[in-house]
């Protein structure tokens, strides 16, 4: 049946009614003072988000670019940095800090397993002569589904005093608390497809003191990536360039939605459907790739050991119009990763769950198709 797709990957991600129909509106002039007042009330929204009183900066990016500019924009060439690795995103970021010429030094773990923070410590520590500048954490890792202990490696950084903290949290914003002024997090990235609701196209970007202070001595070359430019116009509810108008519509209404439901329903809703899923994955006999203490709120990730992983997401596609995520990297094929981050309810869960039981039945498990759904039911009370 057409039009019945149901997106259940970790980005992008499903997207409310009310925000396709805020992006269907025509466009209006982005230098207008109409869409001056969209501007000031997106920004004031997006602070309430991250819980910052900084505004929260707007570029026409994905994730990826939204990291490339909070990177570039405080450091310099030859600078030392800690990147920590241990998945997908983690490797990326340790590629475009080598790309910028900076002098990299990875802590890494095994995907599927959560970054070790007494690392972090230890190297953070034994940096007598503060010669590390910054540090690069990957706060939940889309391509394994972990989460890394965030608030504790910024302990660490914050007692390092000289070093800057640089935060993936793609995956994190609008599904976990990330509290960046209570924690002084420097610089903290994420994008549009994410936890807000809407299509690809926008990267956000938070700054703290410490971070312009560092952006005055930093000496990698930028234009289009040069947030000041960006943080002088969202003082003035503008842009330092054309902005994508339609995606800030929907925006604006799915920034409106998230304050409705409230930061605390919106954490504690992704933790639940997190556990329910975790719990009905179990029930059908399948391993699941990230250890319970590291899970993250955006993506279960799947060991599906005895059925191939691509022939689950090829089936569940086929069959039920549901589209899972394979593994990334050497992780392709053996795993699949279920997404629950954003516009997700538990209808979604239990109706993905009924599904993959249904699969690995035609797949030839042997296994009680309900089981997910029961298991689930339990925990979504």
């Amino acid at each position: 049946m057409e039009d019945k797709h149901l997106l259940m990957i970790p980005g992008p991600t499903p997207v409310p009614p009310k925000v396709l129909s805020a992006t269907a509106k025509p466009p209006i002039g982005h230098r207008s003072g109409d869409f001056s007042k969209i501007l000031a009330e997106v920004t004031e929204n997006l602070n309430w988000l991250h819980q910052t009183k900084s505004n929260v900066l707007m570029l026409t990016v994905s994730g990826t670019g939204a990291m490339e500019a909070g990177i570039i924009n405080f450091l310099s060439p030859g600078d030392r940095v800690l990147v920590g690795s241990n998945g997908k995103f983690g490797d990326r970021w340790a590629q475009i800090s080598k790309a910028f010429g900076l002098d990299v030094d990875v802590i890494s773990a095994d995907w599927g397993k959560p970054l070790d923070t007494e690392e972090f410590r230890q190297e953070l520590e034994g940096d007598k002569e503060k010669k590390i500048k910054a540090v690069i954490v990957t706060h939940s890792e889309t391509s394994t589904g972990v989460l890394n202990d965030l608030e504790t490696i910024n302990k660490y950084v914050k007692n390092h005093g000289e070093s800057l903290i640089i935060v993936d949290a793609v995956t994190s914003l609008g599904a976990l608390n990330v509290p960046v002024d209570e924690w002084e997090l420097d610089v903290v990235a994420s994008g549009s497809q994410k936890g807000y609701m809407i299509p690809p196209g926008l990267g956000f970007v938070t700054v703290s003191d410490k971070a312009w202070k560092a952006y005055e001595n930093a000496k990698i070359p930028k234009f289009y990536f040069d947030l000041k430019k960006y943080d002088k116009a969202a003082s003035k509810n503008s842009t330092p360039f054309t902005p994508p108008i339609n995606l800030i519509y929907g925006l604006q209404t799915a920034l409106q939605m998230m304050k409705n439901e409230g930061l605390e329903n919106i954490f504690a809703r992704h933790q639940r459907l997190t556990q329910a899923t975790r719990a009905g994955i179990k029930a059908l006999g399948l391993s699941l790739f990230a250890p319970d203490e590291a899970a993250s709120t955006a993506a279960t990730s799947v060991i599906p050991a005895s059925v191939e992983a691509d022939a689950i997401r090829s089936t569940m596609n086929k069959r039920f119009n549901i589209a899972l995520a394979g593994g990334q990297d050497h992780m392709k094929g053996k795993i699949f990763r279920i997404g629950h981050l954003g516009f997700v309810s538990d209808r979604d869960i239990l109706t993905v769950l009924s599904c993959l039981g249904a699969t690995l039945q035609e797949l030839g498990k042997d296994v009680d198709p309900g089981a997910g759904v029961a298991a689930a039911a339990k925990v979504l009370g």
